[in-house]
């Protein structure tokens, strides 16, 4: 297994390990706030488009329905460059488990299922535990290498200042 640690001087650890025998990445990091307000941070688009990704790009959301059975797509800018993303939600239950699926428009044969669960730790912190399958080791290895571990360790960081905000 393959674990990568970011850790700031203000900020919790965020953990992205990838077993090398099957297309996972599973990501772990904790959060200084109550389940229901993670959760917010992660179904409501205007808190999602302050916290989703590298702090080098800008958010445009297209679409943000997350609901049981609804869609999102939306795109990251840096200067000329353009990063589109979409999926559906399979399942999105309050406080605590969001099913959907992710794919990046410059790979579009490539669909990950991403499940994430909040649990309680009580005195108002959360932690988030999340899985993304992919369709095999390569694409998950290709994922891996796109730089996503930046953007998942910056994008919990905006996250906490959004949580904190």
């Amino acid at each position: 297994m393959t674990t990568t640690t970011h850790s700031g001087t203000t900020h919790p650890e965020t953990t992205i390990a990838a077993d090398p025998a099957v297309p996972t990445i599973r990501i772990s990091r904790e959060f200084a706030a109550p389940p229901a307000a993670v959760f917010r941070a992660h179904t409501d688009p205007d808190l999602v488009a302050r916290w989703l990704g590298p702090r080098s790009v800008t958010m445009v959301m297209e679409r943000w329905d997350a609901t049981t059975g609804g869609a999102y797509r939306y795109k990251h800018t840096r200067g000329d460059e353009e990063y589109g993303f979409y999926g559906s939600f399979h399942e999105v239950r309050e406080p605590s488990r969001i099913v959907q699926t992710f794919t990046f428009e410059g790979f579009p044969d490539g669909v990950c299922l991403e499940t994430l669960t909040l649990t309680d730790l009580g005195d108002g912190r959360t932690r988030l535990d999340a899985v993304s399958v992919y369709d095999s080791i390569e694409v998950r290895d290709m994922a891996l290498s796109s730089g996503m571990q930046t953007g998942v360790a910056e994008g919990y960081e905006q996250l906490d200042e959004v949580l904190a905000s």
